[in-house]
């Protein structure tokens, strides 16, 4: 049997899939490959593990003569054509539970970073041009008292909503139903963006949820507000956002993904108060290498015939 990655992941699956009889190759090219370079190297394997980034649509599903696995290196997975795979009785996973806490790390980072001018700040040291101590230097806004809008209620907006307890904050949420393990108020989203001082989105992207902020949703939120944004990049509005950050309609913003990733709007760059990082949610050693490890459980449990560990 034989397994194939589109990217070099951590963790030394080879090592994992031996004993199992499987053959695991991976693409260690450095870059990312294209459809038609994934679909060649791919064809024939019994099982594919794939990144959000990888468009597997229903064609290419349909060209995977032995594949009886695909399973997608993330909690997402807009970017599989699941009906095509049931299709093909091809089982689809995910790797979910693990990412949790880094992905909540780096929300905090952007609301800490948006909120105190970090990358401000951060410039002007390396640039020398720190004048001294002012009073009114960089002032941004402390969180102790402030409210926090989550958007979403799963695992990821739950740990978000617990730090934000821990900075004394009061929580309120949006999602479809209130959630009796969710902390804070349920509320709805018009409520939410006009109310809190800080918004994180946490939710999946599906055609429910795409541009689900919306331009007028956008508009509700306060001139004091901070967006936070780790879900995707089409769940909101981002070009009427950036819109507003220019003109100053909220205090600052902060994204971990992007409506065209990997490309970034450039105007984004060229805005002091938007804090811009390169999908890093579930970057740390431990969260990817565990990432790695599900992937690869999943794929031996479906060859072994046995039923996937987290389907989706």
């Amino acid at each position: 049997m034989k397994v194939f990655a589109t990217f070099h992941l951590p963790g030394d699956l080879a090592d994992r899939f031996a004993p199992h009889g499987i053959v695991y190759t991976e693409n260690t090219t450095g870059h990312p490959l294209t459809r038609g370079e994934i679909l060649a190297l791919a064809r024939d394997c019994d099982g594919m593990i794939s990144l959000l980034s990888d468009r597997i649509d229903g064609d290419m599903i349909r060209s995977l003569t032995n594949c009886r696995v695909i399973a997608n290196y993330a909690v997402g997975y807009n970017n599989i054509d699941l009906a095509a795979a049931r299709e093909m009785g091809i089982a689809v996973t995910n790797t979910p539970g693990i990412l949790t806490s880094a992905t909540a790390e780096i929300t905090f980072t952007l609301i800490l970073a948006a909120a105190r001018n970090l990358v401000q700040g951060e410039k002007m040291m390396r640039a020398n041009a720190f004048p001294g101590w002012q009073p009114e230097l960089l002032l941004g806004h402390g969180l102790e008292g402030k409210t926090l809008g989550v958007v979403g209620a799963g695992r990821i907006a739950r740990r978000v909503a617990e730090i934000a307890l821990a900075f004394n904050m009061e929580v309120i949420y949006h999602s479809r139903s209130p959630k009796d393990d969710m902390p804070g108020r349920f509320t709805t989203l018009p409520d939410l963006m006009a109310t809190a001082d800080v918004i994180s989105l946490h939710i999946p992207l599906n055609e429910a949820t795409c541009n689900l902020i919306s331009a007028s949703m956008l508009n509700l939120m306060k001139p004091s507000a901070i967006i936070i944004n780790t879900a995707r990049g089409e769940v909101l509005d981002e070009k009427h956002l950036i819109e507003m950050l220019r003109a100053k309609r909220i205090f600052a913003a902060g994204f971990d993904v992007y409506a065209n990733e990997p490309a970034v709007n450039p105007e984004l760059a060229t805005l002091d108060n938007a804090v811009l990082l390169p999908h890093l949610g579930s970057a740390t050693f431990e969260t990817r290498r565990a990432m790695a490890h599900l992937a690869a459980d999943n794929v031996i449990a479906v060859l072994g015939g046995g039923s996937p560990l987290t389907p989706v």
